[in-house]
């Protein structure tokens, strides 16, 4: 494995550590706040992450297999992302914290598969992510991307910190005051 890949796979093995902390840190009523410019529940943050590995993962096998390097539909159409996670968070958002990160673990672990399969060969291939509705196309290498996903967990956690300003500890700031996780948000809620 290649140092860059080895570096992401330690930066999102740490992130899911802390981010499954503050799941279980989260009271019944602070996971059933509605996020402000969202139309989602704090518990759906841990839906989604329990959930969007399994697309992902989907890509990475893709790659190694030689095939088109974004996320398709089962019949090879655009893949509608916000869509897709709707669905999925609206299907959990019953089901307990315990029961969301038990599915993330799961969706993780076979992730992992296809991701430390990568080859650098793999890595310098070119990811076109097709956009969705506060992003549009775009293309980068999927080494570059994987570098800046693996930050995915603490880009939500600022999500719900929206509706969570009791949950704000220095820890938590500290964790989530990376440039990346602050570009995104910056982008993702203009």
């Amino acid at each position: 494995m290649s140092p860059e890949l080895t570096a992401v796979v330690e930066e999102l093995d740490a992130h899911r550590v802390t981010f499954e902390a503050f799941c279980r840190s989260l009271s019944e009523e602070q996971l059933n706040r509605p996020v402000p410019r969202s139309t989602w529940l704090v518990r759906d943050f841990i839906a989604h992450l329990a959930t969007i590995d399994g697309p992902v993962g989907d890509m990475f096998r893709t790659v190694r297999e030689g095939g088109d390097p974004g996320i398709r539909d089962a019949d090879g159409g655009k893949f509608d992302v916000d869509h897709w996670n709707d669905r999925q968070v609206e299907r959990r958002r019953e089901r307990s914290v315990d029961d969301l990160l038990a599915e993330a673990a799961e969706s993780r672990a076979e992730l992992k598969k296809h991701l430390l399969a990568l080859t650098e060969t793999d890595l310098a291939s070119n990811l076109k992510f097709g956009g969705d509705n506060k992003r549009r196309p775009w293309e980068t290498t999927l080494l570059v991307y994987l570098q800046g996903w693996c930050k995915h967990d603490p880009m939500h956690v600022v999500d719900m910190l929206r509706a969570l300003p009791d949950a704000h500890t220095p820890g938590v700031d500290a964790w989530v005051d990376d440039p990346v996780v602050q570009g995104y948000q910056a982008m993702m809620n203009r």
